[in-house]
């Protein structure tokens, strides 16, 4: 959905000196797209995988010196922005979810098309896989994952027999579990909805990379960060993602006055509005293209005024 975020975001990047943050950069494709667009804008790049660092660098050198690429998580956004000496930006891109080179390389164990080490951190560097997970949770853990982040409707059936299987020989491969999950699931339930591992996947992977729990710090801290004028776009491809977004944004744009007054209290006013009614879709033809947009939601909003100050 490319051309509609440089829609959405082109009438607060226009300004001379804009400050634009791609919160997630992954590939860096519209990072660059913005660049293009907006000859005098400066971009801060974020991402926590080295890999897409050095591909953006890479990718973005002809912006160079309009570029700033951090390796950060989303949530240590203020820090960026104070390391970087900037204190409001003109715009905020949330794309959410995985990269397409860390579905693609087997390695990173992120998909179950592949037999690889069950790993699926964005961050090589930390701690917690999903090794670690499908082998050390209890089986209420495991389930609350599976139903929380992965809507997986047999969760009970396949933590029960992760447990089982883990019992008898760590589970370390991609495959091993993707087998383990498939047996688990009901053989009508088989029968539709793609690979059955899906949800189970998507569950481990939102749990190694505590991607809600970054979403929740990092969205409400980049609307703190606009400027009146400046507007945010967020990608999400998960139900959880898209709810915690709209909440967020829902909480921006309300007016808290006492309910029954005729017109709002200073102070209390909404202090963004909506720019996209409910969460758009992208159309059939991007579909078409680019089959992993299917499951996106598009919403965005605008600054309309700073908050007042209580003290």
């Amino acid at each position: 959905m490319v051309e509609r975020v440089l829609e959405l975001l082109a009438p607060a990047l226009d300004a001379e000196g804009a400050v634009v943050v791609d919160a997630n950069l992954g590939l860096g494709g519209h990072a660059e797209a913005l660049l293009r667009a907006h000859p005098s804008l400066h971009l801060i790049g974020i991402d926590r995988d080295p890999a897409a660092i050095e591909r953006s660098t890479a990718r973005l050198m002809p912006y160079s010196e309009r570029v700033t690429l951090v390796r950060a998580v989303s949530d240590e956004l203020p820090e960026v922005l104070d390391q970087a000496g900037v204190r409001k930006v003109h715009g905020v891109l949330f794309d959410l979810g995985v990269s397409s080179p860390q579905l693609d390389e087997a390695e990173r164990g992120f998909a179950y098309s592949y037999d690889a080490p069950l790993d699926m951190r964005m961050d090589p560097d930390q701690e917690v896989t999903a090794e670690h997970v499908v082998n050390t949770y209890s089986a209420a853990e495991l389930i609350r994952i599976l139903r929380d982040y992965g809507e997986e409707g047999s969760a009970p059936r396949v933590a029960r027999l992760i447990i089982k299987e883990r019992a008898k020989e760590a589970i370390t491969s991609t495959k091993r579990l993707a087998e383990i999950v498939r047996e688990a699931i009901p053989a009508a339930k088989r029968r539709t909805g793609g690979n059955p591992a899906k949800r189970t996947f998507q569950a481990l992977r939102i749990e190694v990379n505590a991607e809600l729990t970054a979403l929740d710090v990092a969205l409400p801290a980049a609307l703190d960060a606009l400027a009146v004028g400046g507007r945010v776009v967020v990608l999400s491809y998960h139900s959880l993602e898209d709810r915690l977004t709209k909440q967020a944004l829902a909480a921006r744009i309300k007016d808290t006055s006492p309910v029954g007054l005729p017109v709002p209290l200073p102070g209390h006013e909404p202090t963004f509005r909506l720019l996209t009614r409910g969460a758009e879709l992208p159309s059939d033809a991007e579909v078409t293209r680019n089959p992993r947009a299917a499951s996106a939601r598009l919403r965005a909003a605008e600054r309309i005024r700073e908050p007042v100050d209580e003290d």
